[in-house]
């Protein structure tokens, strides 16, 4: 599996091995497609979203704001996490359902200790029927009222800085808001 010969190359290599192997994630599938995940701090959403089948790859970032820097002022954006996927083994619905396992969908601009408008959720994407898929998706929960998870069209991406790309991976003892036991919820499957 790619997201395995991943793993295996940030574990045993470190990550500038990683990032300059990263023609991994367009080995073993032409048919990848990829959403944006907004959910609160990006090292925590970067090291659950990572784990999921289907998953090829990830990489932190900033989604919807108006500066290509990470070294500008707050500018709009959302912290995010780009996810390159294999639509064949899951799909748009199932990614924000788990999505939706590691976010409060009620809170507007804070999840966990993380205030700030740039912690809000989301879910970004160029293509439309990703965001059809994802907005069926929660109107078909009951409490649809209440969520202020927003779905947008992707309009800027800009990479993080390498200190922020598979933080938790390289720094296990760093904290983030989703719980360790929920974090690795499906790490290995």
């Amino acid at each position: 599996m790619i997201s395995q010969k991943i793993n295996n190359l940030i574990s045993n290599h470190g990550l500038d091995s990683y990032l300059s192997n990263s023609k991994l994630m367009k080995e073993g599938s032409e048919n990848t497609e990829e959403i944006y995940l907004a959910g609160g701090c990006l090292w925590g959403v970067q090291e659950f979203v990572r784990h999921l089948l289907g998953v090829i790859y990830t990489e932190a970032g900033r989604a919807n704001g108006t500066s290509s820097s990470t070294k500008s002022a707050y500018d709009g954006y959302a912290e995010c996490v780009r996810t390159i996927f294999d639509p064949n083994q899951v799909t748009v619905a199932r990614l924000v359902e788990y999505l939706f396992e590691i976010i409060e969908p009620y809170s507007l601009n804070k999840q966990g200790p993380d205030v700030g408008e740039k912690y809000l959720t989301g879910i970004y994407s160029k293509s439309e029927k990703h965001l059809q898929e994802a907005k069926s998706w929660i109107k078909s929960r009951k409490d649809a009222e209440r969520i202020v998870v927003e779905v947008l069209p992707l309009t800027n991406f800009v990479v993080s800085d390498l200190e922020h790309q598979d933080r938790l991976t390289r720094y296990p003892d760093d904290k983030c808001h989703i719980p360790e036991t929920l974090l690795h919820k499906y790490k290995g499957l």
